[in-house]
C-alpha cells in the first residue's frame, strides 16, 4: 500500500513538498516497487491535500523520471526494461567519465579533501562494514554527485545531478548489495579519487568508465541469471 510505504518519510515544508519528498524517497529506496500504481484519490485522502498541489508534486516526480503516466491507467512508478537500464548505464559511463576528467582539472584542493572525507564516512557505515551493501547518501554525501559538481560543467550537472540523478540512484541502491561488489566499488572510488588528486584527468576518466562498466556487467549478469 502507498500509505504504509510513505507514512514515515514525510518532511517539513509545504504540503505539496511533503508529498513530493515522501514519494521520491519511497521510490528511490524501493519502498514503492517499480510499476506500482499511484492513486491520486488515495494520496489526497492520506495527506488531506487538494488535487492541484498533489498534481504539482506528481509532475515534479515525472520530471525526475520516477513516475510515468500511462493513458487510461494513470501514474505508475517507473520500471525500466533491462535494455533501457543498460542504456542508462552506457550514458552514465560516458558522461561521468567526462565529468571525472574535468574534475581532475578543475576541483579545488579543498573540494578534493572534502571528497576524501566523504569516502572516510562511507567506510565507517555499519552496513558497509558488515559487507551488506554500499549505499551512499544523496547529494553532497554521494561520491558520484560530488565529482559531477566538481566538473564545473553546468550541462553535465543538469543532466546527472538533476534530470537523471534520482532515477540512477534508485537502481544504484537496488543493486548495491551484489555479492563482493560493495568493497570492490569502494576500492575503485579511492583509485578514482587518487587520480583526481594527482590531476591525471585521463586516468580518472578511464577508472570511472571502468567502475560504471563493472556495475553494468553486474546488472547484465543479474538479468541473465533471472532468465534462466
Amino acid at each position: 500500500m502507498v500509505e504504509s510505504a510513505i507514512q514515515n518519510t514525510v518532511e517539513v515544508g509545504t504540503l505539496s513538498e511533503q508529498v513530493f519528498r515522501a514519494l521520491q524517497a519511497s521510490i528511490v529506496e524501493g519502498k514503492l516497487l517499480p510499476g506500482s500504481k499511484i492513486s491520486e484519490p488515495e494520496l489526497a485522502k492520506i495527506y488531506g491535500i487538494s488535487r492541484g498541489p498533489l498534481r504539482e508534486a506528481l509532475h515534479r516526480l515525472e520530471g525526475q523520471r520516477l513516475l510515468v503516466r500511462i493513458p487510461h491507467v494513470g501514474a505508475r512508478v517507473v520500471s525500466l526494461t533491462p535494455a533501457e537500464l543498460l542504456e542508462l548505464y552506457e550514458v552514465r559511463e560516458s558522461l561521468e567519465g567526462m565529468a571525472c576528467r574535468l574534475a581532475a582539472q578543475r576541483m579545488s584542493e579543498s573540494a578534493i579533501d572534502e571528497l576524501r572525507e566523504v569516502l572516510a564516512a562511507h567506510e565507517r557505515d555499519e552496513s558497509f562494514q558488515a559487507g551488506i551493501n554500499y549505499v551512499q547518501q544523496e547529494g553532497d554525501f554521494d561520491f558520484h554527485y560530488r565529482i559531477i559538481q566538481g566538473s564545473g560543467n553546468k550541462t553535465l550537472m543538469k543532466l546527472l545531478c538533476d534530470e537523471l540523478y534520482h532515477l540512477v540512484r534508485m537502481y544504484r541502491i537496488r543493486f548495491s548489495a551484489t555479492p563482493n561488489r560493495p568493497q570492490q566499488a569502494f576500492t575503485e572510488h579511492y583509485r578514482i579519487l587518487d587520480a583526481i588528486a594527482n590531476r591525471d584527468g585521463e586516468l580518472a576518466e578511464l577508472l570511472m568508465r571502468r567502475h560504471i562498466a563493472k556495475s553494468r556487467r553486474n546488472i547484465e549478469r543479474h538479468y541473465a541469471a533471472s532468465a534462466n
